[in-house]
């Protein structure tokens, strides 16, 4: 095939979202930044590498050009730093690994080492601090005493951010305590402020013993680890409490319910399972690495129907590349390179489920859907274990594998499947994200002019368009409202089967969860349970409660708004009103109190400055008054701007405080705005964000371009670049 006509087929199979993202993360560049890759010389690059692996087998050429043709036809995708690395001097491929943090100074910071190593080459951690001796129990070797989990957490954190994986891909830790550590309590609370631990996610490690306990209001024992003594108790239904309350506050910690995960741990005579990888989908072993990859289901229906033959087929070569990968992959340190040989476990996953469920009709929330999504999921699971044994049959079982202890027949894999989040991938495919459904279906996108226009989902345009009801009025509207539920125009079976994440309930979303979890699921699923900013402490509490009877192994909640930027303070909210007579009439000024709720919000200008913006807070939790500081203001190249922004916001505070309209308000900034970065326009997005009622202000801007963070998949992502706070 010649090269125009590689490069017409990459055109049409590219959006210009996916190509913006693969510009920007995945293409190798020289040292001046010139992009030395398209998307088929990317794919080339992957299959190529990855099929080395069989150079001596039969079928290599065969297996290249159908690895080449899997990812190139975006059938599937493997996990980002395979996508970025793989043929490169770095060759590091895996996406998440587990490293053990024992109790023990030497333990402690070799863990902290072998993370940086991690981060440096692309990957994630996760860690168990349950090891570690609670806070103020007695270290022998010193004769002083323990400085507890949360401590060496922070050390963990710091060394993170230090590190931060060389601009392509963040640091990311999953934090893992036990439910009867001492310390859980500490634990518990200790992201209530969002500014600490910034580089993890917090996930209590839940038993059935202490849900036992919740059910029949008991207390449970907490246990020391250092010589597995019982040294207090708690009430259960308590401890469950404040778990509950942290998580609706803003969605720390997470649960993992830990005896559901061994119960289904493939390798129990090689330990047991301690900690997640950052996003929970994958258990691993102390030492243990997953290399991840998803299959589009998006692109497997065919008029009206799931095509099962062709998708087999990719589910065989996608296991055998996933197998390959542990082959051709270079491990940050000998331990990681050592376990993972040693069980050999792939995460095959999935992504474009809605997609699917879209074209075949059925909604995501209920038992059609779910029943769909199931039969799928299964028949992945079924394929892929009927193709690790075939390899094994090949190339050996995986070492670890012993008939008198597994109860399961030789294969190359111990663990086959998982549900991963595939925030970049997905947009590199154009589907929704793992078994997420979308998050919304019309959105609007800015551009660096100011100007806006409306990103539409390709399968409600289609719809929208064969079945009469598409328009620029309905489009706008569905944009504002961030739902296709409620607008006439939308026959009822679309407004049901177009449902996007914040219309399709809490339970819905969990029976999701559980019905993918206990049918075709290896490890488990990267999943966001969304609730609306109304939902109650007792929606939490129902949300935990169906989600481990259903068998899931962890649960990420989130509340529509709850992880806006830290408060800085609270007090008082008594504003008093002061009349004052102008030539335009009556106006009313607020008189504000000493003390005002605040938010700060960092972003950064079109130059790459970093900028902080205060708002204070009124009755109600109205904006009162708007603050814009620079860090370093005696920069002289930065003393115009700085007194331009005050300016700015002195006279927005001055409009608030007398009451004006604050559409009238966020009309003034827009025709203000000259670039989606100023301030002007900033302020306007993040009144807007008040009078929409979610809040999110900067806290939903991405860091990296104008657009906006969502939360999917335990993790706030920005769908119009890749950008991810977790990867």
């Amino acid at each position: 095939m010649g090269k125009d006509m590689s490069s017409n087929i990459s055109q049409q199979l590219l959006t210009e979202t996916a190509e913006t993202v693969l510009a920007r993360r995945y293409y190798l560049k020289d040292g001046n930044g010139n992009m030395l890759e398209n998307w088929d010389s990317l794919c080339r690059r992957v299959a190529d590498a990855v099929a080395t692996v069989d150079s001596d087998l039969g079928d290599y050429e065969a297996i290249r050009e159908k690895f080449f043709d899997m990812i190139h036809r975006l059938d599937f995708l493997p996990n980002s730093p395979c996508l970025m690395n793989a043929g490169t001097d770095l060759g590091q491929l895996s996406a998440c690994f587990v490293l053990p943090v024992d109790d023990s100074m030497d333990g402690i910071f070799t863990s902290i080492r072998n993370g940086a190593l991690v981060h440096k080459t692309g990957g994630g951690t996760g860690y168990s601090f349950s090891r570690l001796r609670p806070k103020n129990s007695a270290v022998r070797s010193t004769q002083g005493v323990a400085s507890g989990p949360l401590s060496f957490a922070a050390v963990f954190d710091a060394a993170t951010e230090t590190i931060k994986q060389g601009g392509k891909r963040r640091g990311a830790n999953m934090g893992v305590l036990r439910v009867d550590h001492p310390d859980i309590m500490g634990f518990i609370s200790a992201k209530e402020d969002q500014n600490k631990f910034t580089n993890f996610n917090f996930s209590v490690a839940i038993t059935d013993a202490f849900m036992a306990a919740v059910k029949t209001n008991s207390d449970y024992d907490l246990i020391d680890p250092s010589d597995n003594q019982v040294v207090d108790s708690l009430n259960a239904a308590k401890v469950f409490d404040k778990i509950i309350d942290l998580s609706w506050h803003n969605g720390e910690p997470g649960v993992l319910f830990l005896d559901a995960a061994n119960r289904s741990n493939p390798t129990p005579q090689l330990g047991e399972f301690e900690a997640t990888n950052p996003c929970g989908e994958q258990f691993l072993l102390p030492y243990e690495s997953c290399n991840l990859g998803s299959i589009n289901l998006g692109q497997y229906v065919n008029e009206g129907k799931v095509d099962f033959e062709r998708l087999g087929k990719t589910v065989k070569t996608a296991v055998r590349f996933l197998d390959n990968v542990i082959d051709c992959n270079r491990f940050p340190i000998p331990e990681i390179a050592d376990m993972t040989r040693k069980t050999r476990k792939i995460g095959l996953g999935i992504m474009g489920m809605h997609d699917m469920l879209i074209q075949l009709g059925l909604p995501y929330g209920d038992e059609k859907g779910r029943k769909a999504s199931v039969e799928v999921t299964r028949f992945i699971r079924e394929q892929a274990e009927e193709t690790s044994i075939e390899l094994a049959e090949i190339k050996g079982a995986f070492p670890a594998y012993d008939p008198k202890l597994n109860d399961y027949p030789a294969r190359r894999n111990a663990a086959l499947t998982s549900i991963q989040p595939t925030g970049t991938v997905s947009m590199i495919a154009d589907c929704a994200s793992g078994c997420e459904p979308y998050f919304s279906v019309v959105m609007e996108k800015n551009v660096m002019d100011g100007d806006r226009f409306l990103m539409v989902n390709k399968h409600f345009e289609a719809v929208a368009r064969k079945e009469g009801f598409f328009s620029d009025a309905l489009l706008k509207k569905v944009a504002r409202t961030g739902t296709v539920v409620g607008h006439d125009e939308i026959p009822a079976n679309w407004q049901n089967i177009f449902r996007t994440a914040q219309d399709i309930s809490p339970e819905e979303h969990i029976r999701m969860q559980g019905a993918l979890q206990t049918n075709g699921v290896d490890s488990s699923i990267s999943k966001t349970i969304n609730l609306p900013g109304s939902a109650s402490k007792e929606d939490v509490r129902l949300s935990y409660m169906l989600g481990f009877e259903l068998g899931c192994k962890g649960l990420t909640v989130y509340r529509d708004g709850s992880r806006d930027s830290q408060v800085l303070n609270t007090g008082s909210s008594d504003e008093k009103e002061t009349a004052t007579v102008s030539s335009q009439g009556l106006f009313h000024k607020k008189e504000l109190p000493d003390v005002l709720s605040a938010k700060r919000y960092r972003l950064k200008d079109a130059n790459g400055n970093t900028i902080y913006i205060i708002v204070c807070f009124g009755e109600n939790e109205t904006p009162m008054e708007v603050f814009a500081k620079f860090p370093f203001d005696n920069r002289v190249d930065l003393k115009d701007k700085s007194t331009m922004w005050t300016t700015t916001c002195r006279l927005v505070s001055l409009a608030l405080r007398y009451q004006i309209p604050m559409e009238e308000v966020i009309k003034q900034l827009d025709r203000s705005s000259g670039h989606m970065l100023d301030l002007p326009a900033q302020l306007g997005k993040l009144l807007k964000s008040f009078m929409a009622g979610t809040r999110n202000g900067f806290s939903s801007s991405c860091p990296e371009c104008p657009g906006a963070l969502v939360f999917e998949e335990g993790c706030e992502v920005c769908r119009e670049c890749g950008y991810s706070k977790c990867s």
